[in-house]
């Protein structure tokens, strides 16, 4: 097979956040949400993470990620700790984020920064805001995002304001797994027209700060296929879960209108508020009609299909609902160059401690992306989720995201086999045709 080559200058990197990897996050709505027990796997916390933050471990991990040929990374900025009470700033932790950003600067990497990745300051949580329930976080959003790039726009220029804004709402409002863990379907699509408000006021304060600035949205898709596609019904539902939780956001954020389930009329602050589109993407589900279940629109997402490894069991516990489709994100990015924005793939891997599955996943998932970019869809960069492991949220420390694994008692990294695999890649600017036959099928 002939290799499959990437346009020159794209961006390869991997991705973190704040909360995952910092550590000593103390002063946040998730460090509080992990006190209580039951409500993370296992009884996990949080703690010292991967140690960025006290122990400065993100040195380590840049280096690996150098050594691995990375020229990009994602990384998000903790509002807790630029704004630990409202309306003051701390000059120590805008020092600390300068040496983070100095250190990819002086790896080569260059950084792409989410100012808003999934956790709120304790100050904006507590009534009577409730974080984003209420319209006054806008405005306060557009001040810290101002703040953020007035302090460290000479290190960064290109910028995620809100990170995954259905899966938040979803999370926290309806699944309710996440805090504020209420169970309100209203409320949560309330709180996604808040976050997208705060993206538009975002998006045009970073560029009255810095007007050559590239903002976007980090947007999670996860394709919904019918499980019964004989069934109307069930095509029907299937559809219109996809267009829910994968398409509005972008519809919104091109022309201002909102759609079902956000509301009616229009915002029109949001018209064309994207320099570019984030797309994080790890599986498709399968739906299947479920009467009793209208908080997710009459549908169930159906277990995965067989994963053909070692820890299936494992896998399936932690996503039993997704199957494998890397074709599917073929099919995204297509969908999404209507919009007629460069793309980059702020977030695509899979949880594997054995890294048993990982290398098949990385070529087969890039693969579909080439494929998409020699099509003319313009697909600028790719960050694989994550470089490290770390703290995965509900799910604490049970899934290993990470091309280097991380011994969290120790706080030693070790590259996995895929690290490498994916630094050939970067090396090469695009997949050969070895890699293709040995990895290049799931």
């Amino acid at each position: 097979m002939s290799d499959l080559k990437f346009p020159d200058g794209f961006l390869w990197g991997a991705a973190t956040a704040a909360h995952q990897v910092e550590g000593a996050n103390d002063n946040n709505d998730w460090w509080d949400w992990e006190q209580t027990s039951g409500r993370i796997d296992n009884g996990d916390r949080s703690g010292s993470a991967c140690d960025w933050f006290k122990g400065e471990r993100y040195r380590e991990d840049f280096d690996l990620a150098k050594k691995f040929c990375h020229n990009a990374h994602r990384l998000s900025i903790e509002w807790s700790r630029i704004e630990p009470s409202e309306g003051q700033w701390s000059a120590d932790a805008i020092a600390y984020y300068r040496r983070v950003l100095t250190a990819l600067r002086d790896r080569g990497l260059m950084p792409m920064v989410t100012l808003h990745h999934f956790s709120n300051p304790r100050w904006l949580r507590d009534a009577p805001r409730g974080a984003w329930e209420t319209q006054s976080v806008v405005s306060l959003f557009e001040r810290f995002a101002t703040k953020v790039v007035q302090e460290l726009g000479d290190l960064c220029d290109f910028w995620v304001t809100i990170n995954e804004p259905i899966v938040y709402a979803y999370a926290s409002y309806i699944d309710a797994n996440w805090p504020p863990g209420k169970k309100d379907f209203g409320l949560g699509m309330n709180v996604v027209v808040n976050l997208l408000r705060g993206h538009a006021a975002a998006f045009r304060a970073i560029h009255r700060v810095q007007p050559n600035a590239r903002v976007g949205i980090a947007h999670h898709i996860r394709v919904l296929k019918p499980q019964n596609p004989q069934s109307w019904l069930n095509c029907k539902i299937a559809a219109m879960q996809h267009r829910v939780f994968n398409q509005v956001v972008l519809y919104a954020l091109q022309d201002g209108r909102l759609r079902f389930p956000l509301g009616s009329g229009s915002i029109p602050e949001l018209v064309d508020t994207q320099d570019f589109i984030g797309l994080n993407y790890y599986f498709s589900s399968r739906v299947a009609i479920d009467v009793t279940k209208p908080m997710t629109l009459f549908g169930r997402q159906m277990p995965a299909k067989p994963w053909g490894v070692s820890y299936e069991n494992d896998l399936r516990k932690w996503f039993g609902r997704g199957d494998l489709d890397p074709e599917a994100l073929y099919e995204t990015a297509k969908w999404m160059a209507q919009f007629g924005k460069p793309i980059y793939v702020a977030e695509n891997g899979i949880c594997d401690p054995t890294d048993e599955l990982r290398p098949r996943y990385l070529v087969t998932h890039l693969a579909q992306l080439q494929r998409a970019n020699q099509e003319g869809v313009p697909i600028k960069g790719y960050f694989h989720w994550s470089l490290t492991d770390n703290f995965e949220w509900k799910e604490g420390w049970g899934l290993k995201f990470g091309l280097i694994a991380n011994d969290f008692q120790t706080q030693k990294r070790t590259p996995r086999p895929s690290a490498g695999i994916y630094a050939r890649i970067i090396r090469e600017n695009g997949i050969a045709g070895d890699l293709m036959d040995k990895y290049g099928r799931l």
